[in-house]
Parts: structure tokens; C-alpha cells; sequence
């Protein structure tokens, strides 16, 4: 039998200058979730829309020298040129101040909705799912009772019943909107909530608010935005179809959904009326669908396709 050598062996002597070298620190989880996010090439654009979008909102407005309210009877219906960019309206309103101005109410309208539906559905599916049992059954329950309510039927007595205003409309929204989120976060906690770190933590005495924020919520971020940035655009667009029906905001108030309601009626003479707010109710809602689908895969990496 042929026997080995004993310089085989000898460890090998790297050198110092080939060495791997451990440069960069750990990261924590968001660092993480930020890095994986900014390589998605589409949530990044879509996120850039956005800010647009917003700092038009907050600015656009000042750009001309017209009044979102101001009417103007020997300019109606002009179209875009270079002193009324987007044209003018029925009334001779400049259709670009009025876009912007529509812009703040329509943005704000779904981030107010959303953010309430948020709070609601996260502490009303947290506790379902955290309690279980009775509790469960009875709290689940009443979300289904509510949810068989048509929403848009809802929405729409709530609104004719206490009238027209922006209170009105997102109170009105967020009756039944929650449910959907509720949902949400209730299977997230069934699902997370015999996690040995959650059992741990109960082990150790850590209270049902402690293990529902500090344990539960975090680790459904995932779903819970991805499903905060579907209401955003869903919320916007009942506002529009509300404006449709005549029960959005009042005049001389501005938004989207207003417009392009306005819009429709001058449709065959008049195009740009609804092209402007048709456009950007389309990219918003684009926009913010692009970039939950990013947070998504960016918060769990194991979603991805």
C-alpha cells in the first residue's frame, strides 16, 4: 500500500494579501429590508412616482398665478397651452391649479382611510388571533356581519344620511374598511403566535401588548403593508366613483375624483378635462400596488417568485 506523503498533511499558508477579508459590519433587519428593497428596480420607480406625486401636491399649486376656485368666464374650456398648461374647465378654472389642489385632498382621503383601517385591523385581528377561543369566535363574527354589508352601499347611505365633507367620507370608508386588514392580522397571529419566541416570551411574563408589538406585529409587517398599500389606491378610487355619483367633495373643492367625474360629461368636446386626473389616479394606483409588491419581497425575501 503506497503511503501519503506527511507534507500533504502540513495546513497551507494563506497569504496575508489573498486573505478574505470581513470588511463589512452585520446589518440590522430594516438595513436588510432597505438593501433588498432599493435592488427592485420597479418598487423604485414606483416609489419615485410617489414622491413626485406628493411634491406636486405640495407645490404644484404655487407654479401659476391661478386660483383653484377662481372662475373665469372668457377662458372656459381651453386647452393646454402655454398659458393654462392643462387648460381650463367649464368655468375658466386652471385645470393644473386645480389638479395639484385635487391632488392634496385625494392623497390625503387614502392615507387617512388607510391609516385608520390600519389601527383598527391591527388591534382588532391582533387580539382575535392572540385570545382565540370565544373571543375569536365572537370578534370574528361581528367583522363578518359588517363585511356582509355591501361596502359601496354603505359608503354611499353613510354619505347621503350625514351629508357631503371630508370627515364624512373617510368615517363612511373606514366602517367596514378595516375588516380586510383585521383578517390580515389575525392569520398572521394564528400562525406566529406558537413561535418558540412568542411561547418565551409569555414563559417570562411579558404582557399581551408586549407579545403583540414587540413579537406578533413585526414579524407580519410583511402582509400587513402590502395590504396598507392596496387600501391607499382603493380608498382613492371610491372617492372618485362617490365624486361620479355627486357625493364627493363639495365645490369649489377640488380632488381627482371631482374632475374626472366633471370630465366624463365634456368628454366628446373637451378631452383633456378628464385625461389629467384619469392619468394620475391611474399612476398612483400603480405606483403604490408596485411598491407593496417591493416591500413585500423585501420584508420576506422567501415570497419571492
Amino acid at each position: 500500500m503506497q503511503q501519503i506523503p506527511k507534507e500533504m498533511f502540513q495546513p497551507v499558508r494563506a497569504e496575508l494579501s489573498e486573505a478574505e477579508k470581513i470588511s463589512k459590519p452585520s446589518l440590522s433587519y430594516w438595513k436588510d429590508v432597505s438593501i433588498r428593497f432599493r435592488k427592485n428596480k420597479l418598487a423604485m420607480f414606483g416609489l419615485v412616482i410617489l414622491i413626485i406625486l406628493v411634491f406636486m401636491a405640495i407645490f404644484g399649486p404655487h407654479m401659476t398665478k391661478y386660483d383653484y376656485a377662481t372662475n373665469d368666464l372668457m377662458n372656459t374650456n381651453q386647452p393646454p397651452s402655454a398659458k393654462h398648461w392643462f387648460g381650463t374647465d367649464d368655468l375658466g378654472r386652471d385645470v393644473f391649479t386645480r389638479t395639484w389642489y385635487g391632488a392634496r385632498i385625494s392623497l390625503f382621503i387614502g392615507l387617512a382611510a388607510a391609516l385608520i383601517d390600519l389601527c383598527i385591523g391591527v388591534i382588532w385581528g391582533g387580539i382575535a388571533g392572540l385570545r382565540g377561543g370565544k373571543t375569536d369566535e365572537v370578534m370574528m363574527r361581528i367583522a363578518d356581519i359588517l363585511w356582509a354589508v355591501p361596502y359601496l352601499l354603505l359608503v354611499i347611505i353613510l354619505m347621503v344620511v350625514l351629508g357631503q365633507g371630508l370627515g364624512t367620507m373617510i368615517l363612511a370608508m373606514t366602517i367596514t374598511g378595516w375588516i380586510n386588514m383585521a383578517r390580515i392580522v389575525r392569520g398572521q397571529v394564528l400562525q406566529l403566535k406558537n413561535q418558540e419566541y412568542v411561547l418565551a416570551a409569555q414563559t417570562l411574563g411579558a404582557n399581551t401588548s408586549r407579545i403583540m408589538f414587540r413579537h406578533l406585529i413585526p414579524n407580519a409587517m410583511g402582509p400587513i403593508l402590502v395590504t396598507l398599500t392596496l387600501s391607499i389606491p382603493s380608498a382613492i378610487f371610491t372617492e372618485a366613483f362617490l365624486s361620479y355619483l355627486g357625493l364627493g367633495v363639495p365645490q369649489p373643492l377640488a380632488s381627482w375624483g371631482t374632475m374626472a367625474s366633471e370630465g366624463v360629461q365634456a368628454l366628446q368636446y373637451y378631452p383633456w378635462r378628464l385625461f389629467f386626473p384619469a392619468t394620475f389616479i391611474c399612476l398612483t394606483i400603480f405606483a403604490f400596488n408596485v411598491v407593496g409588491d417591493g416591500l413585500r419581497d423585501a420584508l420576506d425575501p422567501r415570497l419571492r417568485k
